[in-house]
């Protein structure tokens, strides 16, 4: 094994393990707003696949395909589980409405 792909699994495995101590470690009120962030980071690379998709080589375009491909269901999965959890906090029925100041009640006479 060359040192370099020793170098290279160490820093997969220590960037997959803080990785996955930074997540577990959300609030879940934190969820929706950083389920956006990722998005819009899926978007950007979405954009690099599409440039890798574009080259000239044939090897790029096959990859490039694939990345586009995972980038797009990626995006568009975040995008749907954003959406759900968001309506997860809307109210089913609207508040009842409240008398204004200076005016008179509904069902009340004057």
């Amino acid at each position: 094994m060359s040192s370099d792909f020793v170098f290279n699994l160490y820093v997969f495995v220590l960037a997959t393990f803080v990785g996955y101590q930074v997540i577990s470690r959300v609030p879940p009120l934190l969820h929706t707003p950083l389920m956006s962030g990722t998005n819009a980071i899926s978007g950007i690379s979405l954009v690099a696949s599409l440039l890798a998709a574009g080259s000239g080589h044939h090897i790029s375009q096959i990859l490039g395909f694939v990345a586009v491909s995972c980038a797009s269901i990626n995006v568009v999965g975040g995008f749907m589980i954003t959406d759900r959890m968001l309506r997860m906090f809307k109210r089913k029925d609207p508040p009842p409405a409240r008398p204004q100041l200076g005016q008179p009640e509904q069902g009340k006479s004057s």
